[in-house]
């Protein structure tokens, strides 16, 4: 107590503390960012390898098995998976916790070498996933001719939105492109004597810049400079080719034309391939929000100087609205809970100076969490949003307990300096044992492994420093204005016992006044936490709730090789489908090459007919049923946490026909299931292929290798680059495909060079058919099928629990072997993780109280009321039908800390009484009705702060609702229930050790006797 004494005679500096931290935490405040989601590196790496069409077999052997070997004796890499395709591998790759960084520089380093060791390999590149997004702000200019939009893109936007500070970069996708396309004279090349090749190494060796050196006798020392770089059509034609009959210009033996790439737009709005899409990247120095401002006023500026004329130039998505959404909101619901909770204490205490302490310590206890936000560097987020909403309620409850303390303290006749010392002295370690429970429950947190382990720390961390700047606030602001500031009226100190407290009172003595009535009361609610938990299986469960913000994505997989027309067709059947949906208002696709990326704005919330959920559902299920008519693979929202499939079961073995077998009867007994739609796998369809069989007598007789003949077909059938223009735009120069085919009989027809001129490829190859799959997956370097499905109307848990059910029946040959993945996989983990979290939090719990208490039995009494936390979860959430995700589970946490503060209030006061030479029963009643009215007040301000954010709607009411249903739910029932349960418990204890005390003297009686008698 020494510490309130010394900030009740300091005064003057307590009030220069309160200026200084509303100084520093309106400071703080406009230094915090704020961004949807924290940046946050996981602990997983992608590897991307391109090798043009190289068959899925030789992929497989040639590069993924490669990689797999190396990271199988990487240190540091937990497990991998892979994908093998036709022309491409992708390997995935999960690192040891915490060490994601340093092996994914490791990896990178590795697997680099692999490019010039193997043949075929384009490229290799290897990203380590993170939450950062290099674009914020989306926007598109349509309804116009694309010559028309390019140039504005190009002209306007790209200059204007660059030129602001808040803008690092400008992006387009979708922009009409033009290509030189030379297009040989296969006769005129036989005339000159030349083939493809030989041309096309002139012009290269034509359109160079180089330099020679320099001339050093000269003066200045001039640089001899070669510049032969090709800056126009008309100086590409004009190129002079060595030929048999001399020297002549590329125009005589070639068309060349200007032409727009026919794959150059990959953006299609409502169908229509007239649109460029704008992506808009900050600087790190500005946040999102200040971002958009600017870029909105430039655009306005724009259209106000009547630049955008003959089309269209609108916003698509904006992350800073979702974060002006959720700052707002959380805002709003902070100021709400506020209110209620002071509204609340007025109601109890009828004191408007004591209201007005309370009012005071909320902004100081929020002001001091966002200076110590800053100083740890985090920023305005969905997470930290949601747990400075969920800290409202509990912040002012030390300062409750304290200043109700205090009060009844004056209520009892003490004044001033002697009534805060003795009001403070009584709960202060109540306090502090509330502070640090809540505290070390969160501890446990960081075990909780993924991307939502990731997040929660995050959101654990702030609550932590919420409530610890209250405590601060509660015992030493508070102290300092209830000793002269809180002043009772005659009335108010003369007032007696309430209604409520004496009938509590009555209650508590019948409780306690017979063994069979408390040991009743405790049967009672150990029959009621059991029945209870036979409803667990009808609460619904997913593993991160989706973020309903009126905005969808969706990755819409299609078979490779798929032409740009059998896109465009795509694309405008993926408009009619979503032109059926009301709640739709727009839809962009864009290109992906081996898929097409789906953005789909919605109607506003106030316009909206249907719930977001129901709307995604409905686009799924409109988009799945393409899968009939387009070569669609299958649709899949990129929108959850993580992604992908929801349903996910692995086939590991080794024999392809076998696994794909497997996987067909496990997807017809997978569509039986309830909720089971889109039902597909890994393997794919198996691919035709044509094998060429070279004849090598034939090729040794003429002459000829088969590199020749592979770079002549290479030469008639593909159309690749050979350079560009040294112009503004670069404009790319091909070489157009010679010849076409559509059969054998055109291959085997073809003509090439050869020493004894032109022949026919069919004197050199033939054919032979195969066949072979389109995608081959590993799992930790075996091979797997993956049998995945997306689910309709039903939760994620219950479909889970009949996944199981059909695994458990389903049967396999030898050699093979089946096994849950993705979403189920990770909601079996994530309900183990925190069963073991839930378990350490307690252990945890009891320690503190403990060492706290000084005493073993006390914490177990008040951890009694711990089983009473579940019922009533359970409860509210089949109520609410909210789902059980990981943050529900974060509001289970929450909550043991939550209502174990009530019951350390009781049993701290009861031991207080107990020294005062109390009687157990007499102090256990005297306690309840002491601390009453502080458990009602506590209770209802934390329900009264979390209200808003549980019925609230926007982008963060999916996070934040389900929490706060929980603490809720949770907290109403255990608080009624702790009243009576704690009472019984306590006794309970008091009687073993009656009983123990009893039995120790019966005994010691005994041995007294027999000693006597052997002494006699």
């Amino acid at each position: 107590m020494k510490l309130i004494e010394f900030i009740l005679k300091k005064k003057l500096a307590m009030g220069l503390m309160v200026v200084f931290l509303f100084v520093i935490g309106f400071y703080g405040l406009t230094k915090l960012d704020q961004e949807l989601f924290p940046p946050i590196a996981f602990d997983m790496t992608v590897v991307q390898v391109e090798a043009g069409e190289m068959p899925v077999l030789d992929v497989e052997e040639k590069i993924t098995k490669p990689i797999e070997q190396i990271l199988d004796g990487m240190e540091g890499v937990d497990s991998h998976a892979s994908s093998s395709y036709i022309g491409r591998s992708s390997v995935t790759v999960w690192i040891e916790e915490g060490r994601g960084d340093e092996v994914h520089k490791a990896i990178d380093a590795a697997v680099m070498p692999l490019q010039s060791q193997i043949n075929g390999v384009n490229f290799i590149h290897s990203v380590q996933i993170t939450t950062a997004q290099d674009y914020d702000f989306f926007m598109d200019v349509s309804g116009g001719s694309m010559q028309q939009i390019t140039d504005f893109a190009i002209n306007v936007i790209e200059p204007r939105l660059e030129a602001l500070p808040e803008v690092r970069d400008v992006q387009f996708e979708g922009l009409e492109e033009k290509e030189i396309v030379i297009s040989f004279n296969n006769e005129e090349l036989v005339t000159a004597g030349v083939d493809a090749q030989q041309v096309i190494t002139t012009i290269q060796q034509s359109n160079i810049i180089t330099s020679f050196g320099q001339l050093g006798e000269e003066e200045n020392e001039p640089t001899v400079r070669w510049n032969t770089s090709l800056s126009n059509i008309e100086e590409l034609e004009n190129i002079l080719i060595p030929t048999m009959d001399g020297v002549k210009e590329l125009k005589e033996m070639a068309e060349i034309k200007l032409q727009v790439k026919d794959v150059s737009s990959g953006v299609w709005k409502d169908g229509s391939q007239d649109v460029v899409m704008v992506q808009i990247g900050r600087t790190s120095d500005y946040t999102q929000i200040e971002m958009a401002e600017a870029v909105r006023k430039e655009v306005q500026k724009i259209k106000e100087e009547g630049l955008v004329a003959g089309f269209e130039f609108n916003e698509v998505v904006s992350q800073a609205d979702y974060v002006k959404d959720a700052v707002d909101g959380v805002t709003t619901n902070i100021l709400i809970g506020g209110l209620i909770s002071i509204i609340i204490l007025f109601f109890f205490l009828q004191n408007v100076r004591a209201t007005i302490i309370i009012g005071i310590s909320i902004p100081l206890s929020i002001l001091l969490t966002f200076a110590s936000m800053w100083l740890f560097d985090y920023s305005f987020n969905m997470l930290s949003l949601i747990a400075l909403g969920l800290g409202v309620g509990m912040m002012v409850d030390a300062s409750i307990v304290i200043l109700e303390s205090i009060y009844r303290k004056k209520e009892t006749g003490y004044h001033g300096k002697e009534a805060v010392l003795l009001g403070v002295k009584e709960v202060a370690s109540a306090v502090i044992a509330s502070m640090l429970t809540t505290i070390v429950v969160f501890l446990p947190i960081g075990l909780l492994s993924g991307e939502a382990g990731k997040f929660m720390i995050i959101l654990s961390v702030v609550v932590i420093v919420t409530l610890v700047s209250s405590v601060i606030v509660s015992f030493t602001v508070i102290p300092s204005l209830a000793e002269n500031f809180l002043k009772l009226s005659s009335k108010q100190r003369l007032k007696r016992k309430g209604k409520v407290t004496g009938f509590y009172g009555q209650i508590l003595s019948w409780v306690t006044s017979k063994k069979r009535r408390r040991y009743g009361i405790i049967f009672l609610f150990a029959l009621l936490f059991i029945g209870s938990l036979a409803l667990l299986p009808k609460v619904p469960m997913t593993i991160m709730p989706d973020m309903y913000n009126r905005y969808s994505e969706l990755m819409i997989s299609i078979d490779r090789g798929v032409s740009p027309n059998q896109k465009q067709e795509m694309a405008e059947a993926i408009h009619q489908k979503l032109s059926l949906i009301d709640d739709v208002r727009e839809g962009f696709v864009l290109d992906q090459v081996d898929s097409l990326f789906l953005l789909v704005n919605m109607t506003p919330e106030e316009e909206a007919t249907m719930d977001q959920k129901e709307v995604n559902e409905q686009i799924l299920h409109e988009l799945l049923e393409l899968k009939d008519d387009y070569p669609i693979v299958d649709v899949s929202s990129v929108m959850s946490m993580g992604g992908g499939y929801p349903v996910q079961i692995d086939i590991q073995g080794e024999n392809m026909e076998d696994l794909n077998k497997i996987s067909t009867n496990l997807s017809s007994e997978l569509n039986k299931i309830d909720g089971i739609i889109g039902t597909t796998n890994s393997f794919g369809s198996l691919v035709e292929e044509e094998l060429v069989i070279l004849d090598e007598s034939a090729m040794k007789r003429d002459g000829i290798s088969p590199n020749q003949i592979v770079g002549q077909l290479d030469s008639l059938t593909m159309q690749y680059p050979i350079g560009t223009l040294q112009d503004e735009k670069e404009t790319a120069i091909t070489v157009a495909q010679a010849q076409s085919f559509n059969n054998k009989t055109d291959v085997l027809e073809m003509e090439i060079f050869t020493q004894q001129g032109m022949r026919k490829l069919s004197e050199y190859l033939s054919f032979q058919a195969t066949k072979s799959p389109s995608q081959i997956d590993h799992m930790n370097g075996d091979r797997v099928v993956s049998v995945m499905a997306n689910i309709e109307n039903r939760d994620l848990g219950s479909v889970n629990r009949d996944v199981q059910q059909l695994l458990q029946r389903f049967e396999t040959q030898d050699g093979y072997t089946v096994s849950i993945s993705g979403s189920l996989e990770e909601q079996q983990e994530m309900m183990m993780e925190m069963i073991v979290i839930i378990g350490v939090g307690i252990f945890l719990v009891y320690v503190v109280m403990a060492v706290q208490f000084n005493h073993l039995i006390h914490p177990i009494i008040i951890m009694s009321i711990i089983p009473m936390i579940f019922t009533g979860v359970i409860l509210g959430m089949l109520l609410t039908q909210r789902e059980l995700s990981i943050m529900s589970g974060m509001g289970i946490i929450m909550l043991m800390g939550i209502v174990l503060n009530n019951a350390i209030l009781l049993i701290d006061r009861a031991k207080q009484l107990r020294n005062e030479n109390y009687h157990a029963s007499e102090a256990i009643v005297e306690a309840g009705v002491n601390r009453l009215r502080p458990i009602f007040m506590t209770t209802l301000t934390t329900v009264g702060g979390m209200l808003p954010l549980a019925i609230s709607t926007g982008a963060a009411s999916s996070y934040q609702a389900p929490l706060a249903t929980v603490v809720i739910a949770g907290l109403l029932f255990s608080t009624l229930i702790t009243l009576l349960l704690i009472p019984a418990v306590y006794m309970l204890f008091h009687d073993i050790g009656v009983g123990m005390k009893r039995l120790f003297m019966k005994k010691s009686k005994q041995s007294l006797d027999t000693e006597t008698k052997v002494a006699g």
